[in-house]
């Protein structure tokens, strides 16, 4: 009886062990470079490098981005790019896990509050961002971006699957494949 409890309660410590390492929370710190041939950015894609500077702590993550991007076709239009890590802007965003924080973005010659969210799902973590502008003619235009980042078993890949919407609700879907830089 006594040593049925016993290796009851060394099970129980054993599978606790296992739970508590299978739920701990991947460090994505480091610099990651953009894979292009593996990565899904879509048809509009002018991105020739990027390169993400990741910062991780405890409590929050601080993410740089430095993109070049091809020169546009003859004839294109240019001017939007969008900016953020798909639009092609190099910026740097922190998120604390599990709050929001709000900021102030300058975008031109207006001032827009960005709302920015993190969430863990387990090993995967959930990045959002949501700000709303209204242009001087016209209803308000929300503009939303999810991402949810995850490390390759070897933890030298990062798979940034992203959904963003903009104007008229339109969705756009990419995949990013990053390397860890050694």
């Amino acid at each position: 009886m006594k040593r049925n409890l016993v290796l009851a309660a060394v099970f129980a410590l054993v599978a606790f062990a296992m739970t508590a390492t299978a739920q701990k929370a991947p460090n994505f710190s480091g610099t990651w470079n953009l894979d292009v041939s593996k990565s899904k950015l879509g048809d509009n894609n002018r991105i020739e490098s990027q390169t993400l500077t990741v910062a991780q702590t405890s409590t929050d993550i601080k993410i740089t981005t430095s993109t070049k991007r091809t020169p546009p076709p003859a004839g294109a239009p240019t001017g939007g790019g969008g900016g953020g890590r798909m639009g092609g802007g190099d910026q740097t965003v922190s998120y604390t896990f599990g709050k929001d924080t709000k900021v102030d973005m300058t975008m031109g010659q207006n001032t827009v509050p960005v709302t920015y969210s993190s969430k863990w799902d387990g090993s995967k973590l959930n990045l959002s961002s949501s700000r709303t502008m209204t242009p001087p003619q016209g209803d308000p235009i929300t503009f939303t971006s999810k991402e949810t980042w995850e490390l390759g078993s070897d933890g030298k890949t990062l798979t940034v699957n992203a959904e963003r919407t903009g104007r008229g609700g339109t969705v756009t879907s990419t995949t990013s494949v990053y390397n860890k830089a050694q």
